[in-house]
C-alpha cells in the first residue's frame, strides 16, 4: 500500500486529505480503527520518541502524545507499590515491562494524557491492552501484538479504536519536505543520536553525575528531541513528570513543567493517597477531582452538593502551606532543555522542584549567571552544545 486516504486533515473543512509514499510502501497496517490526519502526526513523532528511547536505553519505552507532544514517557522500570496505587494499578503481582513503560507514562499526567495517542517499542501485551482499555485514548502504534492483547483493544470504544502496527526496521529518507502556504521546505531528518558522549561536557563546580541521573537526562533530552519547541522536561528515575512544550519564553517553559512536576509530586501526598472516591467514579471524573484538589480551586470540588458527587468522606484541604513543605522534600529530579537558558531564572523556578541536574545546549551570553545559579545549588549542569528545536 502507497497511499491511505484520510476522513479529513487537522480540521473537517481540510480536504482532501490522505498519508502516502513518494517511494515504497507505506511502512504501517492499520489493524483496526479509522485513523485521522493528527493520529498520524502522533503516532510518527510518538513512534520515533520510543524507538529512539529503547536504543538508547536498551529498556523497553512508551509514550503518551496529545497534539503532536508528549504528556509522558517512560522507560519501563518496575512500579513501586505507591506508584500502583496513584497510577491506579488494578492488577495484582508483577506487571510486563512494557506495561510499566506505558503506565508511568500516562501516569505522568494524566489530565494531559486523557485521549491520547499511544507508543510501545516492543510488542503490546495482553497487561498493557488491559490497563489501556479502562483509559479514554485515541489509538497505538507498535511493531507488533499480541493475539490476546489485540482482541482486547479491538474491543475498546465499541470496535473503533485504532490500532497501528509499524515496520521497526523503516527508516525515514534523509531528506524531508513539507509545505507550508503552498512553499516546500526541506532539510536534512534529525537523526541526531543522543547518549552519554552528549552529557560529558560538565560546566559546574559540582560535576558528580550518577548513573541514575545520566539515564534521566537521555529520557529529557529524547523526549525534547519530539516536542514541540520551546520545551523543557522534568524526569525522575526513567520517567518524565513534567513537560512544558510550545511557550514562547523559556522560563514559561520551565514554570509549566516545574508546575507539573509539582502536581506528579503531589499526588503522592498522603492526604491524596487517602482520598476516598465513591464506588463506580469514572476514571476521568476521579482524575479531575484529584486535579482540582491539589490546585488552588481545591474549594470547587469540596463544596457542599458537589464532594458528595466525589466522595464518601469529605476529604480535608490540602492548604497551601502543606503542598509547599511538600514540594520542598522532593529532590533528585533532572531538568533537559531543547535550547540554552537564557538567565538564572530558570535554573532557580526548577531548584523549587528538587532538580539536582541539568542537561542543555549552553551557548547563552549569559552562561556565566546560569553557571553561577548552578552552582550556589550544588546543581550538576551538563552543556550537549546541541538544539533540539521540533516544529
Amino acid at each position: 500500500m502507497t497511499e491511505l486516504e484520510l476522513k479529513y486533515g487537522c480540521n473537517p473543512n481540510q480536504k482532501p486529505s490522505r498519508i502516502y509514499m513518494k517511494e515504497g510502501e507505506l511502512p504501517i497496517t492499520v489493524l483496526n480503527g479509522k485513523p485521522g490526519y493528527i493520529n498520524f502526526m502522533d503516532a510518527f513523532n510518538s513512534w520515533q520518541l520510543v524507538r529512539e528511547l529503547k536504543a538508547a536505553t536498551g529498556m523497553p519505552s512508551a509514550a503518551s502524545f496529545k497534539h503532536v507532544s508528549p504528556a509522558g514517557a517512560a522507560i519501563g522500570t518496575p512500579l513501586s507499590d505507591v506508584e500502583k496505587q496513584i497510577y491506579f494499578v488494578d492488577t495484582d503481582g508483577e506487571l510486563s515491562p512494557i506495561a510499566c513503560a506505558y503506565i508511568r507514562a500516562r501516569g505522568a499526567d494524566r489530565l494531559c494524557s486523557y485521549g491520547d495517542w499511544v507508543a510501545l517499542s516492543d510488542e503490546c501485551d495482553a497487561q498493557t491492552a488491559a490497563y489501556l482499555k479502562g483509559e479514554v485514548s485515541d489509538g497505538i502504534i507498535a511493531p507488533s501484538y499480541s493475539d490476546e492483547a489485540l482482541e482486547i483493544l479491538k474491543s475498546k470504544r465499541g470496535g473503533r479504536y485504532t490500532v497501528i502496527q509499524i515496520d521497526p526496521d523503516y527508516e525515514p529518507a534523509a531528506i524531508e519536505r513539507r509545505e507550508i502556504f503552498g512553499i516546500t521546505f526541506e532539510q536534512g531528518h534529525n537523526n541526531l543520536k543522543i547518549d552519554e558522549d552528549m552529557l560529558s561536557n560538565i560546566v559546574t563546580e559540582n560535576k558528580e553525575l550518577p548513573e541514575q541521573a545520566k539515564l534521566d537526562m537521555i529520557v529529557s533530552l529524547i523526549t525534547l528531541k519530539y516536542t514541540q519547541s520551546n520545551s523543557v522536561c522534568y524526569v525522575k528515575n526513567g520517567q518524565t513528570i513534567g513537560v512544558g512544550a510550545g511557550q514562547q519564553s523559556r522560563i514559561h517553559c520551565t514554570r509549566l513543567a516545574g508546575n507539573k512536576a509539582d502536581n506528579w509530586f503531589l499526588r503522592h501526598h498522603p492526604k491524596v493517597l487517602g482520598l476516598q472516591f465513591v464506588d463506580g467514579i469514572r476514571r476521568p471524573d476521579r482524575d479531575n477531582a484529584i486535579d482540582v484538589y491539589i490546585s488552588d480551586e481545591y474549594e470547587d470540588v469540596l463544596a457542599e452538593g458537589v464532594w458528595q458527587t466525589k466522595f464518601k468522606v469529605k476529604p480535608e484541604p490540602l492548604t497551601a502551606e502543606e503542598k509547599k513543605a511538600w514540594v520542598a522534600t522532593q529532590s533528585g529530579v533532572t531538568v533537559g532543555s531543547d535550547a540554552f537558558f537564557p538567565f538564572g531564572d530558570n535554573v532557580e523556578r526548577a531548584k523549587k522542584s528538587g532538580v539536582a541536574y541539568i542537561a542543555q545546549p549552553g551557548g547563552s551570553i549569559r552562561d556565566d549567571n546560569v553557571i553561577e545559579t548552578c552552582n550556589k545549588y550544588g546543581i550538576v549542569m551538563s552543556f550537549t552544545g546541541i538544539r533540539l528545536f521540533h516544529h
